[in-house]
């Protein structure tokens, strides 16, 4: 009887500290995990004031560099300027034309791909025109039926006031077919880990015009025409005339429904692939280009959020992030901080670089990206030297952080 209540006692006490042991060994890894999270150190690569994907020799030690000083994920893009800048069939079908000539034979992405896994770094295609293009696209005059207006009937948007822009209509069934066709070839043929779609993901408040909108608002409103464009706006694009916010809010919801049908088709192809998108704060998004991204967010189509805030001054770049829409959005999934680290003939001062990213760090966001590559350090000069354009300097300021 000793022995049997001995052997059991033994075997019971056992389960019991083996549950404790896998109990503690959880708790020990749930808190490492938090303690050491992975953040994105995240950079954008675009071929507009920069060759580094033109080059293979460029584009392999940008990518070598850009390991050695703790990126680990590239968005390098592939619709840009009325071009796919890999090589696409479906372009060739839709558009007439494949990849971008300057790219000739090669093919781009397959090669940021390679060489990104090599070194372990994530690679997520960006979308960067999204259902903007260039005027004198060739495709464009083909298909003048797939753009949108403004009130005027014109399709000219001046970008920065100063380069011609038309956009595509997302509501037009031909667009999205093409949209979708773009992607979907895109996932399948690359190994990627995810897509991003950018800020041009929607079009300006005041296009919308073309006659197949202006026919689908009076079908589904009943109003008849569309308000004339705003002219009583803020900053964000606001009004207080409720009829304009409703054909703001009926854009952007269309918008929005394409978007929940692309998706599920996407993850059809690749289910573990990456929704990540980049737009401006909210409020601006949704009423200045009509991209709503909390519907997109509510709706969970969205993996990561890589929220563009482009700001000088300090406390303009943390007000926008302490949005309670941002705290809330950054508890729910990945939320991304875009920081500007330069631009052609502009740089941006190291301190605030360093300002920026060392606050995104503490409020526990997850992670930063910088626009962009070259502004890294190619775009220094004697004049106006940037020390955070020294490798040396974003090793150290990366391995401060994210730690």
């Amino acid at each position: 009887m000793f022995k049997f209540c001995s052997r059991k006692f033994l075997r019971g006490l056992g389960l019991f500290l083996l549950t404790v042991s896998l109990m503690v060994g959880t708790v020990l890894l749930w808190e490492n995990s938090l303690a050491s999270p992975t953040k994105v150190r995240g950079v954008w690569l675009t071929n507009v004031d920069s060759n580094v994907l033109y080059d293979s020799a460029q584009l392999k030690t940008a990518i070598a560099d850009l390991k050695s000083t703790n990126f680990n994920t590239l968005y390098p893009t592939v619709w840009n300027d009325g071009h796919t800048l890999y090589p696409s069939a479906v372009a060739q079908q839709w558009l007439g034309q494949n990849q971008d000539p300057k790219l000739g034979d090669r093919d781009m992405l397959a090669e940021v791909i390679n060489l990104g896994k090599e070194k372990s770094l994530r690679v997520i295609p960006w979308f960067e025109f999204g259902f903007m293009a260039p005027a004198d696209s060739e495709w464009i005059k083909n298909h003048p039926h797939w753009l949108t207006a403004n009130a005027q009937g014109e399709t000219i948007w001046l970008e920065g006031g100063v380069i011609p822009r038309v956009w595509l209509n997302p509501l037009h069934p031909e667009v999205q077919q093409l949209i979708t066709a773009l992607l979907v070839d895109l996932v399948r043929r690359y190994n990627v880990d995810g897509i991003q779609l950018d800020d041009h993901f929607g079009y300006p408040y005041n296009f919308g015009y073309d006659p197949i909108t202006v026919e689908l608002y009076r079908q589904e409103t009943g109003n008849e025409p569309p308000p004339a464009p705003e002219l009583n706006l803020n900053q964000n694009c606001v009004s207080s005339d409720p009829v304009w916010q409703q054909w703001t809010d009926w854009r952007s919801a269309k918008i929005s429904r394409y978007v929940q049908s692309l998706v599920p088709i996407l993850k059809a192809v690749k289910p573990d692939l990456i929704i990540s998108i980049s737009p401006n704060p909210q409020t601006f998004s949704k009423n200045c280009f009509l991209l709503d991204w909390q519907t997109w967010h509510q709706a969970g189509v969205v993996d990561e959020l890589v929220l563009q805030i482009y700001r000088e001054k300090q406390a303009s770049f943390t007000g926008e992030l302490q949005q309670s829409l941002v705290q809330q959005t950054k508890m729910e999934i990945p939320v991304v901080v875009g920081i500007l680290s330069g631009l052609k003939n502009r740089p941006i001062p190291p301190q605030r670089i360093q300002q920026q990213a060392q606050w995104v760090d503490d409020q526990g966001f997850a992670g930063t990206s910088f626009f962009f590559y070259e502004s890294l350090w190619n775009l220094e000069t004697e004049t106006s030297p940037n020390p955070f354009g020294l490798r040396q300097q974003w090793q150290r300021l990366y391995r401060q952080l994210n730690r």
